[in-house]
């Protein structure tokens, strides 16, 4: 078992259970635990009113979830370290060129021909790199869309399996909102600006903070729309997103080995 694997089965002990399963079935334990979840019924505030009740409990929630995003942060800090290194430094070399020619160009340049620039660099280092696209279709519960993000296959040691890392350069970003609570503002400070890593992790900070900003937005009393829903934001990093393909053009393929993850 490599430092990853242990990385990922490690035991994590929360309100004295021990849960070596799967990392949502940890993140699950604490966001469904009856009573610290946020539809829970004492969070109306319509039983006893006990101000110092609810105030110690309030603590404890965000105490515990704040907790729970520097677990799952520090696991994935662990995956995969040197290729999320070196990742990391094309796509800032990738933000030093001048890599925007759409006709929306900007000062700052535009996320989607950052993304294709970073692709380019990925495939030039070696990587098997591609730009996918999550597509979902307009129903009564979620209002239809897409989402592009760049995804980067890595061969094991020996080829023996393939491990898959999202890049999500405007991962911060996703989860800003302008009327929330310190507590919410705290727990976005933490995030990186973009992700790098394994759709295990990314689903689990996405629960955390999604559930964080249901509870910020009953605190401020403000309709939480379903474009923030965790449901819907797991969606544009779906598994079933299809692979989008680039103009050749502006792309620029060497014949540079296939990246090795050791």
């Amino acid at each position: 078992m490599d430092m990853e694997e242990k990385a990922f089965a490690s035991t994590f002990v929360y309100r004295g259970h021990k849960i070596t399963d799967s990392l949502e079935e940890k993140v699950s334990v604490f966001l469904h635990e009856e009573d610290f979840h946020p539809s829970d019924p004492s969070f109306d505030g319509e039983d006893d009113g006990d101000d110092l009740q609810d105030s110690m409990e309030r603590t404890l929630y965000w105490e515990s979830q704040e907790a729970l995003l520097q677990e799952v942060l520090e696991r994935c800090s662990l995956t995969g370290l040197k290729i999320r290194q070196e990742i990391s430094r094309i796509i800032e070399k990738a933000k030093e060129i001048e890599y925007c020619h759409c006709v929306k160009l900007s000062s700052n340049g535009c996320s989607s021909c950052l993304r294709v620039k970073v692709v380019d660099l990925l495939s030039l280092k070696g990587f098997n790199a591609s730009l996918c696209t999550s597509k979902w279709k307009n129903t009564q519960k979620f209002p239809g869309g897409k989402h592009e993000y760049i995804e980067v296959i890595v061969n094991t040691s020996g080829r023996k399996k393939q491990i898959t890392y999202l890049i999500e350069l405007e991962f911060k970003d996703q989860f800003e909102i302008a009327k929330a609570c310190d507590e919410y503002k705290k727990l976005i400070a933490q995030l990186p600006k973009y992700y790098i890593g394994k759709a295990d992790y990314l689903n689990a900070i996405v629960g955390i903070i999604c559930d964080s900003a249901k509870r910020s937005m009953k605190e401020k009393k403000i309709h939480m729309g379903p474009w923030r829903k965790r449901s819907f934001m797991q969606m544009k990093w779906s598994n079933s997103s299809s692979k989008g393909l680039i103009d050749e053009s502006r792309m620029h393929f060497s014949a540079a080995p296939a990246m090795i993850c050791t």
